[in-house]
C-alpha cells in the first residue's frame, strides 16, 4: 500500500470522524469527486465542509483494499447523529498529491470493488 494513499485516506477518516470542517477542507482536492444517496459529481473543499458538517456521518475503516497506487476502497462501519446501530458501507477512494480527490461511496464492498476496479481500467487506457 502507497504510504501516501494510505496517509490521505486516514486524515480523511480523521477529519470526517471529528467533524472539523476547516481540516476536512485541507483533506481534499479541489474538486473532490463524491457519490452517495443522495447523488455524484464533483464539488469544492468548502461544499466537502459543509457537508462533513450536515451530516454528522462518522466511517469506521474496517478493512483496506489496494487498487492501484492512486485508488483503494475502504470498507466502514457508518454512523449518524441518534443512529443506534452502524451500517456498513464502501468507499472509492481516489488520492493525488497528498489529498483525497473522490470519495464514492457505494452500500457494500462488492460494489464498491467492482467500481474500483472499472476505474482502474479506465486510467489505465487513457
Amino acid at each position: 500500500m502507497e504510504p501516501t494513499l494510505e496517509a490521505a485516506i486516514n486524515e480523511w477518516h480523521a477529519s470526517v470522524n471529528d467533524g472539523d470542517l476547516q481540516r476536512s477542507a485541507r483533506a481534499v482536492g479541489d474538486p473532490i469527486v463524491v457519490l452517495g444517496p443522495k447523488g455524484a459529481g464533483p464539488i469544492t473543499p468548502g461544499q466537502f465542509a459543509e457537508w462533513v458538517g450536515r451530516s454528522g456521518i462518522a466511517l469506521h475503516p474496517r478493512s483496506w483494499h489496494p487498487i492501484s497506487e492512486r485508488l483503494m476502497v475502504v470498507e466502514e462501519d457508518a454512523t449518524w447523529p441518534g443512529s443506534k446501530a452502524s451500517t456498513r458501507v464502501a468507499t472509492v477512494f481516489r488520492v493525488a498529491d497528498g489529498r483525497v480527490t473522490a470519495a464514492l461511496r457505494l452500500p457494500d464492498l462488492k460494489q464498491a470493488l467492482e467500481l474500483a476496479y472499472i476505474c482502474r481500467e479506465m486510467a489505465a487506457t487513457e
